[in-house]
């Protein structure tokens, strides 16, 4: 009952009409901003390391910082199991699909962060803000800032949270034949001390962990293609051409081949669900468009990067199956053994080059990246509940501390709930939380879309004018 029940939502969440919207709304930024993830790809890599206010007092995190938090939330088990996911339900093409909500997600992340800039508020741990901030002081509806606030503390305390670690439970199963609740259990322990420290531990672990797990996990990637050199034109025929279903085999499963690399695109890049704002705000940058040139380039690093890692060798080693997303019929059995073991295409990926490689090698990459999500997602929701209890409004900051606490309890119980559930229920619960709140997100940011645009303008301005390090003279 509770699996159908998951499976009606996630479909009425999950509309086509939902897919359209994200497409139209990355194409609209794009075209908004003149193609600003194209004719500013410098300044994003510069932005990274861009300074803090002149007068020297920090306030929040440095843009690197944030850099790393968001690319720690949007490398997770997406990048491993998601991909592989998406060539189940969706063949090879999902992967090209995956890639253009990229390329467009990039200007809807520019947007949403330097929005966030703008609207941001100062709290006593720094700098807060984000879609509910700047839906209330932009758009003037209090009550839809409050909802989403509080639909993102049920998203990431709730629902995200379990499919990531459902994502590494099942590879340690497979790999260490650990039960669930141990290594939920393990997870959850690891995760409760650094989110005790608060935003500083956070921020210190996500810029020290997350930049060398990624690069570690592309260049395994490559030395897996090289090895399979032979299989790339044939692999990179079978994107293209199951992209647009130019085979029958493609063409019989072409809707859930764009629905599925549009889903787990935007679940891997989260651009448009206003994640990426969330941590944006928390920045301490002296001009709003750093932030957004910042962001954008993480959803590079997450989806042309780690995503395609994932992508290209599963492909190339032919460590996959194309289901019917729909019957679960078996359509295309290149290694039947695997079955619909998602997390099994990755590590089959990296035997065929080590054998016995892929298990340890999948499962520590996943353990990681799962271990990183989690800990950003504590930090949306926590950020979402001091938009709520905001004291700068007059709330009771006790109120605010109980509710913070409570929270972290649920997050790491959610965590455990995770690891022991079975992996399609708790895939539908985490495309419901996403999904949910991109409705809200993408709506807010068609209307709110000029003021990011005159910021960039402002910000163009200046650097042309001859300005190195453009200052938007901060209020704060």
């Amino acid at each position: 009952m509770f699996a159908k029940t998951v499976s009606a939502v996630n479909d009425i969440v999950w509309s086509p009409l939902l897919v359209v919207l994200l497409i139209f709304a990355g194409l609209y930024f794009s075209f908004r901003t003149r193609f600003v993830q194209v004719r500013r790809f410098g300044l994003m890599i510069r932005s990274l390391f861009a300074g803090g206010r002149k007068d020297g007092k920090k306030k929040g995190m440095s843009s690197f910082e944030a850099f790393c938090v968001a690319l720690s939330g949007r490398v997770g088990t997406g990048n491993i199991v998601g991909v592989a996911t998406a060539i189940a339900l969706g063949g090879p093409g999902a992967v090209f699909w995956m890639w253009i909500i990229a390329f467009f997600g990039a200007s809807t992340a520019f947007v949403e962060s330097t929005l966030a800039q703008l609207y941001k508020f100062p709290h006593k741990t720094g700098f807060r803000g984000g879609p509910a901030n700047y839906i209330e002081s932009g758009m003037k509806q209090k009550w839809l800032g409050i909802l989403y606030a509080a639909m993102s503390v049920v998203a990431y305390g709730l629902m995200l949270p379990t499919v990531q670690a459902n994502g590494v439970s099942s590879a340690l199963g497979n790999s260490y034949g650990l039960s669930p609740l141990v290594s939920g259990l393990i997870l959850a322990g690891i995760l409760g001390l650094v989110i005790i420290g608060g935003i500083k531990s956070i921020s210190k672990v996500a810029s020290i962990v997350t930049p060398f797990m990624a690069l570690g996990y592309v260049i395994i990637s490559i030395v897996i293609v090289i090895v399979h050199a032979d299989q790339v034109p044939a692999m990179l025929s079978a994107i293209v051409t199951g992209a647009f279903g130019i085979k029958p085999v493609a063409g019989g499963i072409l809707g859930s081949t764009i629905m599925m690399g549009v889903k787990r695109g935007i679940f891997s890049n989260e651009a448009g669900q206003g994640s990426g704002a969330i941590v944006s705000a928390s920045a301490d940058v002296t001009h709003p468009v750093k932030q957004g040139l910042a962001q954008s380039f993480s959803v590079y690093v997450d989806t042309l990067l780690v995503c395609t890692a994932t992508a290209l060798m599963i492909l190339c080693s032919g460590t996959y199956n194309i289901l019917d997303s729909k019957t679960g019929e078996m359509l295309v059995a290149n290694a039947p053994e695997l079955g619909d073991n998602y997390v099994n295409y990755t590590q089959a990926a990296v035997d065929s080059v080590v054998s016995g490689l892929g298990g340890q090698f999948v499962s520590i990459a996943l353990f990681f990246f799962v271990f990183t999500t989690i800990m950003a997602y504590y930090f949306y929701a926590e950020s979402s509940i001091m938009y709520i209890f905001n004291a700068g409004r007059g709330a009771a900051t006790w109120k605010e501390t109980a509710c913070i606490w409570f929270f972290r309890i649920a997050i790491l119980g959610a965590t455990v709930f995770g690891a022991v559930r079975e992996t399609n229920v708790i895939w539908q619960l985490g495309d419901i939380g996403v999904g949910l709140l991109a409705w809200i997100n993408v709506a807010a940011l068609l209307i709110l879309c000029p003021k990011a645009i005159s910021s960039l303008k402002d910000y163009e301005k200046r650097l042309k004018s001859g300005e190195k390090d453009p200052d938007y003279r901060w209020k704060f």
